[in-house]
């Protein structure tokens, strides 16, 4: 049996958080939701974020944020709302929790709420605290957790739900469910996409939505092609506002885009996570680099390369060997 193809989790969460941040509270963290005032801007801290966390662990992939709200309490202070969207297993996730919170309190001396929507596929690990003591001191975080897979009960409830993480939660877990499975996973990808149409969506949130689970549920060509003659005849049909061939095109075009620009940004903060600075250099030639393969085999490289000097090395032959063999 053919597999279908691998999945991409992170960019399509961490976009859909940039896009949808409100939502994403609101539907995982209502109590959080309610205390926030949106009348006010909030922030997202990305290049902050990054150096709080430049010693932890190298490789990760986590759709991680750090946002800066206002709360709704009256109280003239700020809440730092870190988000975890976690994909797999990790024995010391709640140590890290930990580790990230204290160090954006002490970064910023404002309260912090670690708040994590966990993504994997193990139904019992449910990491919700932290803590140790010695010799009467104590010190502990605690907090909330929501799992996706406890979502699976509740079906009808996201298919009747307008709120966009119903839709992402649902392309999550069939993405999921469906390794193994690409047909299966063709027949879901359908009716996921389907139900934007009957959410009462703006069209542009059905073109937003549409690239964010056409991106994480991923289908072999053949089963890709499939895919988008019956949603064309789906949309002719119930004469929806739908998304011409033209727009399909540039949603496609922009997925690779994407990745080729998460690539980049991926081995770069690798190195500068590990070596504290690159050479400006070094940095304009990665982010010229255009192949997706390339960026992703030297990703790999970074995390385990000795020095700058020995990455330059790296680069330029393999670009000389890719330019010889073009």
């Amino acid at each position: 049996m053919t597999p279908a193809e691998p999945a991409e989790y992170d960019s399509p969460w961490k976009e859909a958080l940039e896009k949808y941040f409100p939502e994403f509270m609101a539907f995982f963290f209502p109590e959080a939701y309610a205390n926030i005032d949106w009348s006010r801007e909030y922030e997202f801290l990305d290049t902050e974020f990054q150096q709080i966390v430049r010693d932890a662990e190298l490789g990760k992939r986590l759709a991680d944020k750090l946002v800066k709200v206002w709360r709704r309490d009256g109280k003239p202070s700020l809440v730092l709302a870190h988000i975890e969207v976690q994909s797999q297993y990790e024995a010391d996730f709640a140590q890290r929790m930990f580790v990230y919170n204290y160090r954006t309190f002490d970064r910023y001396e404002l309260p912090v709420a670690t708040l994590v929507v966990l993504a994997d596929d193990r139904p019992s690990w449910i990491p919700n605290n932290f803590s140790y003591q010695l010799w009467g001191s104590q010190t502990s975080l605690q907090f909330p957790t929501v799992k996706l897979l406890d979502y699976e009960g509740q079906w009808l409830s996201l298919e009747q739900n307008p709120n966009p993480f119903a839709v992402m939660v649902m392309a999550h877990l069939k993405t999921q469910s469906t390794r193994q499975e690409p047909n299966e996973r063709l027949q879901w990808k359908l009716m996921v996409t389907k139900s934007l149409y009957q959410r009462g969506y703006t069209r542009q949130d059905i073109l937003e939505l549409f690239r964010l689970v056409n991106w994480m549920m991923t289908l072999p060509k053949e089963l890709e092609r499939s895919f988008n003659t019956e949603i064309s005849s789906y949309e002719e049909e119930t004469k929806m506002p739908y998304i011409t061939p033209l727009e399909r095109f540039a949603i496609e075009e922009g997925m690779v885009k994407g990745i080729i620009e998460r690539g980049r940004e991926d081995v770069i903060d690798i190195l500068v996570t590990r070596f504290e600075t690159i050479p400006n250099s070094l940095g304009e030639t990665i982010n010229s680099l255009e192949d997706a393969a390339l960026l992703k085999t030297l990703l790999v490289r970074a995390v385990k390369i000795t020095s700058i000097a020995e990455f330059e090395q790296l680069l330029a032959d393999v670009t000389e060997n890719k330019s010889a063999s073009s």
